[in-house]
């Protein structure tokens, strides 16, 4: 399984552990792109080997599969490595590509695409999210293959969920009050949140920048100078007792704290790149607010569509949803049953991916 960095290992993740767990005498190898990913997964359990994808040249994709002789490769989402699938192709070995998504945009469907398009003639099978990946795929004729599975994130953070690891420490910092959890933040985030805790001042605030380093803890600091780090309150919680800010200065934590939220925010959205991942927060069954970039992501949008999440432009329109929903009695337990309802609607695409795997036998001898 390839996978580019990080996000895409999390989305592919399902279904490596679930071929883990339906073949263990199989050897599994998981390749990245990034070193953000490596780094992090270099020691992942259930995997054989974890590998940077050797660069793509004819060589390097020759030797890479001689010596790995891969009864199934399995892409996910993202990247194309023309010589890599080129060689795959050549030797029939399967390809899949899994939880995919395809507009417009995209080079495939440019008068340019032709190097592109080629390249999709080397998955044996292509897994979409939705119906709009079909019909831009059916403009150029590159349909055939084409599956409808959804997408694979809802498997995931539901399966975070059924392994929920309880944080006692952190249940001790928030002492049952009201607590905000704003995940994924960017210093375009922190005016906003600043703009929170003024505004509801009872709340105990969990905040995890996106980036857990020094510089991005420090511009935290510059704004909630009272908060206490992560790291200073395990070691003593006594002396942070009265601490109404929390700054998480360790990675691996996040979709676990969404648990503990009264309220979710996800940062990213007032970045050109957009918000980071609502379905964490969702999954718990609570409110989800983000910014205004929010449109290229379809979980966002099926949120707000549902009543679960809300994009807020300022701090003022932040503030008046918030006080509109407390207005009404019972409003956040709907807000929030509406967010986990619609994770558990879309969940399901490791099974129909697994079942194509099992009816093709691409893993069976």
């Amino acid at each position: 399984m390839h996978c580019s960095s990080l996000g895409e290992f999390e989305q592919g993740r399902p279904v490596f552990e679930s071929i883990r767990k339906q073949f263990p005498q199989h050897h599994l190898v998981l390749s990245f792109f990034s070193p953000s990913g490596y780094e992090i997964r270099k020691n992942y359990a259930l995997a054989d080997q974890v590998i940077y994808l050797p660069l793509d040249t004819p060589k390097h994709a020759r030797k890479l599969i001689a010596t790995m002789r891969p009864k199934l490769v399995i892409w996910v989402k993202y990247e194309y490595w023309f010589n890599t699938l080129m060689e795959l192709n050549r030797q029939a070995i399967p390809v899949m590509l899994i939880s995919a998504k395809f507009n417009q945009h995209q080079p495939f469907f440019q008068w340019y695409g032709r190097f592109w398009r080629t390249q999709l003639d080397c998955f044996n099978t292509l897994f979409v999210q939705d119906e709009d990946s079909v019909h831009w795929l059916k403009t150029i004729g590159k349909h055939t293959h084409a599956l409808i599975s959804g997408d694979t994130r809802f498997d995931r953070v539901l399966s975070i969920r059924d392994n929920f690891r309880n944080h006692s420490a952190m249940q001790a910092f928030t002492h049952q009050a009201p607590v905000l959890v704003a995940g994924s933040i960017w210093p375009s985030d922190l005016k906003l949140i600043q703009a929170f805790t003024i505004a509801f001042p009872n709340y105990k605030c969990i905040l995890v920048p996106h980036e857990v380093d020094e510089h991005s803890i420090n511009q935290c600091l510059n704004l909630f100078p009272d908060a206490v780090l992560y790291s200073d309150w395990i070691k003593d919680t006594n002396q942070h007792a009265d601490a109404m800010v929390m700054l998480v200065d360790q990675i691996g934590l996040l979709a676990d704290l969404y648990s503990l939220a009264s309220l979710c925010y996800v940062g990213g959205g007032f970045n050109r790149s957009g918000i980071h991942n609502t379905l964490e927060a969702a999954v718990w069954g609570k409110p989800v607010f983000f910014g205004p970039n929010y449109l290229k992501f379809r979980e966002a949008v099926a949120l707000i569509e549902c009543g679960g999440g809300f994009s807020i432009a300022n701090e003022e329109s932040w503030m008046d949803i918030i006080q509109k929903i407390e207005s009404i009695s019972g409003e956040w337990i709907r807000v929030g049953k509406c967010s986990e309802d619609l994770v558990r609607k879309h969940a399901g695409a490791t099974k129909r991916i697994m079942h194509q795997i099992a009816e093709k036998r691409l893993l069976t001898n």
